[in-house]
């Protein structure tokens, strides 16, 4: 089964939902105006529910199909943009300075919306599909909000499924594993207190400089010594501010950084390792270290379940050919808040080709257009798939 005749239809359409979401960047919780967006889309479609405010600003709608029996599968898509000023100098660039759609998110919106126009103008499947439309997944755990707000139990879902681009990766091709697909992602914020003063008398002061530098090289003997070299760990320091003046040596120091892994495990030694290293180090030098271990909600790692992977990977194969499927994807230490829901249902989350552009959170990132038809066809072949009809 290769793409939908109906999707390729479509993409023009699409395409237009896809780069007015693009002008209209929004943040974290605050997607109002994207949110209104798809609920007047699939207001129009004929979902016969469409509820909003889900994990604050939320939405989900339920397309009944028009058979007997079934269950209910949850398709998801995330909203939110990232605080980036766009650099793409397409005519449809953002309007808001300092926001913009570096993640493609705008164009996993437009896609599963097409799906749902689709799914509500076909119904030829038994049950129900609930498609998810996520704020907050740029670091706020929206996943999560939604979650705890009782979507699962409310609709019903059985299992979930999601969905992301991939710059680099061709147009049209398609990558999953079962088990992990994703890392965790844990942040943390560390202050170093010392004894400030003139930078001429180092040997009258407690230089918090000095031991933040002697922590974040410490740090990376986790990884190398600490962790089993065949699990991956990443320890990252991304920010060290300390000090105003050049002649001044400050009397405190703050570090900010991540911690991303792919095993519970791995990810529950570094952060006892972490503690101990720190604190260790600054005692040593005679300072202190204030460690706030995930500074922001912290999110699991994403697993994949195993039967539902097959389902996926099955699906991919039938719209895109087995050759432009990879079913033994490597992992990604990136960060997927859709983890949140593939601990709370079965499911699984894949790649699909975004061709030749910059990768995500670059300010020249643009979703492709032409990954639309690919998208549509995936969702509707996924929905239709899992939720055949019995034969008599």
């Amino acid at each position: 089964m290769p793409l939908l005749n109906r999707a390729v239809e479509m993409q023009p359409e699409i395409q237009g939902w896809r780069r007015e979401l693009h002008m209209h960047p929004e943040l974290m919780y605050d997607t109002q105006w994207t949110s209104a967006f798809v609920t007047d889309k699939l207001t129009s479609f004929g979902c016969d529910e469409v509820v909003t405010g889900i994990g604050r600003t939320g939405v989900v709608g339920i397309i009944r199909g028009r058979h007997e029996g079934g269950g209910v599968i949850g398709l998801r898509a995330d909203m939110d943009a990232l605080p980036i000023t766009e650099v793409t100098g397409v005519d449809y660039a953002s309007r808001f300075p300092g926001r913009m759609h570096a993640c493609g998110h705008d164009g996993h919106t437009a896609m599963l919306l097409g799906a749902a126009r689709h799914l509500c103008e076909t119904r030829n499947f038994a049950g129900s599909v609930a498609v998810i439309f996520q704020p907050a997944e740029e670091g706020g755990a929206g996943a999560l909000e939604m979650v705890q707000d009782g979507m699962m139990e409310r609709f019903g879902i059985q299992s979930v499924y999601g969905l992301h681009n991939e710059p680099g990766a061709p147009i049209g091709s398609f990558a999953i594993r079962a088990g992990a697909i994703m890392a965790s992602v844990d942040t943390f914020e560390i202050i170093v207190t010392g004894v400030g003063g003139h930078a001429a008398m180092p040997h009258q002061t407690v230089d918090p400089i000095f031991i933040g530098a002697q922590i974040v090289t410490a740090l990376q003997a986790i990884v190398s010594r600490n962790a089993d070299p065949l699990q991956s760990l990443v320890i990252t320091v991304t920010q060290f501010h300390a000090g105003d003046a050049i002649n001044v040596i400050p009397p405190s120091a703050r570090l900010v950084g991540t911690v991303r892994s792919l095993n519970p495990a791995t990810r529950e030694l570094a952060e006892k390792r972490f503690r101990a290293t720190v604190s260790g180090v600054a005692t040593a030098l005679g300072g202190s270290a204030e460690i706030n271990y995930a500074l922001v909600r912290s999110y699991p790692v994403t697993v994949n379940h195993p039967h539902e992977t097959a389902l996926a990977l099955s699906v991919a194969e039938a719209v895109a050919g087995r050759q432009n499927v990879d079913p033994n994807v490597t992992p990604v230490m990136g960060g997927e808040d859709f983890a949140f829901m593939l601990n709370a249902r079965p499911g699984a989350f894949i790649f699909m080709g975004n061709g030749d552009t910059p990768f995500c959170h670059h300010p020249a990132y643009n979703f492709s257009d032409a990954a639309i038809p690919h998208g549509v066809s995936y969702w509707v072949t996924l929905a239709e798939t899992l939720l055949k009809p019995q034969e008599a």
